[in-house]
């Protein structure tokens, strides 16, 4: 019985780490894809082995998780930027207007007649 005791135990840490691969995000698995790994446990010692120490994902609870976004528009930051770019915009053609209507009325002379009451030639 003891002759097997060893045996027993790697079947374990193989099995427990082909589970642990299947039940990993995709994501999160590192060096080898996750197909790759599944492979790479199909031998018995080895690919435990490999997956415990170098693709298994890390549990750090400083690494934050990424989001990725797959358009610019997906992007909430990116969208509140372009609002107020464009009330930023909206706001400089105010201004731009009102400094081209007054020297428009400096050139008029003050209060103009209205354009349809001019004389005609």
């Amino acid at each position: 019985m003891l002759r097997l005791a060893p045996l027993v135990l790697l079947f374990a840490v193989h099995l427990y780490g082909f589970i642990d691969c299947l039940s990993a995000d995709e994501h999160k698995v590192r060096t080898l894809s996750k197909p790759a790994w599944m492979v790479a446990l199909l031998i018995p010692v080895l690919g435990a082995l490999g997956w415990f120490t170098v693709g298994r994902p890390r549990e750090d609870a400083a690494v934050r998780p990424r989001t990725r976004f797959v358009a610019p528009d997906d992007d909430p930051e990116f969208l509140a930027s372009l609002s107020k770019s464009n009330q930023e915009h909206e706001d400089m053609l105010k201004r731009w207007e009102e400094d081209l209507k007054h020297p428009e009325q400096d050139l008029r002379g003050g209060d103009d007649p209205e354009p349809d009451s001019r004389p005609k030639d």
